[in-house]
């Protein structure tokens, strides 16, 4: 049985980071600029290594049908996945992203169609363009998680570890900050691992296999002790989340991926 005496509290950080009157400044929203600056930034840094063939121009083209694609598939598979009837009912609030309310499948749907029509419009292939991209990923991941945080929202199931915080409006008793779990999983441990495997040659589609792959297994990991949303609540007989199910086909598609890239490389080599 857990003890749900106070352990640390949350520090109830103001999620308005700057109030101009008519206009606030959201951490949330700086956190999601922040990711793209450093995203641009870092692929500027890829696009020099020798025998990659981009243009600073077309970086910062990539970063910005990359942040359509986040910002509306964000928001879209936040209302189709997670909460479809108060969408119904209330569409114009699809409209404020500053509020918090990010899908991460749907942002990657809407990624992966922006890295589609780039591909397309540069004549690239499809992968060409996800195993350059994909390795910035998480530093947009682990911010947004960050801006999660702030926000006092997504956090985890009740729990009596030393870390364990009080959330405002979960109930009064600690609980796993998962956020940070995320924050440190999906954006610093994976941003990690992508960089240092894509810092050499790789096989066309390993990189992209690798990303969905490891953050498939991260996040169906922290789900384990990440509070589901109350109006969805576990599925499949008390156990698995919404988050796991969207998962599970990241990570049957990333070992895929891998297979046809190594299989691919095997080829070659003979």
């Amino acid at each position: 049985m857990l003890n749900y005496s106070p352990m640390i509290t949350y520090p109830n950080i103001d999620p308005i980071a700057l109030d101009l009157g008519i206009v606030q400044v959201r951490w949330y929203g700086l956190t999601y600029l922040a990711g793209l600056a450093i995203a641009w930034w870092l692929l500027n840094i890829r696009a020099r290594d020798p025998g990659n063939r981009w243009t600073s121009d077309e970086v910062a083209d990539l970063i910005f049908y990359g942040a359509v694609g986040v910002i509306i598939g964000g928001r879209l598979g936040s209302a189709l996945f997670y909460n479809l009837p108060y969408y119904l009912s209330n569409p114009i609030d699809i409209l404020k992203v500053w509020q918090g309310g990010m899908s991460f499948h749907g942002g990657l749907i809407g990624v992966l169609l922006a890295i589609g029509y780039f591909a397309r419009k540069t004549q690239r292939r499809f992968f060409e363009v996800g195993d350059f991209l994909v390795p910035v990923v998480p530093v947009g991941l682990g911010l947004g998680r960050i801006g999660n945080f702030i926000n006092g929202e997504l956090w985890g199931a009740p729990s009596d570890l030393p870390w364990a915080m009080v959330f405002p409006g979960a109930g009064g008793i600690p609980r796993h900050p998962s956020q940070l779990y995320e924050a440190f999983l999906e954006g610093l441990i994976l941003f990690a691992i992508l960089w240092w495997f894509s810092s050499s040659p790789r096989s066309r589609m390993a990189v992209s296999g690798l990303f969905f792959l490891f953050y498939g297994v991260f996040r169906s990991l922290v789900e384990l002790v990440r509070e589901p949303d109350a109006h969805i609540g576990y599925l499949a007989g008390g156990w698995l989340t919404m988050g796991q199910v969207l998962s599970v086909p990241m990570i049957v598609l990333g070992g895929i991926l891998l297979y046809r890239a190594y299989k691919q490389q095997n080829r070659t080599e003979k």
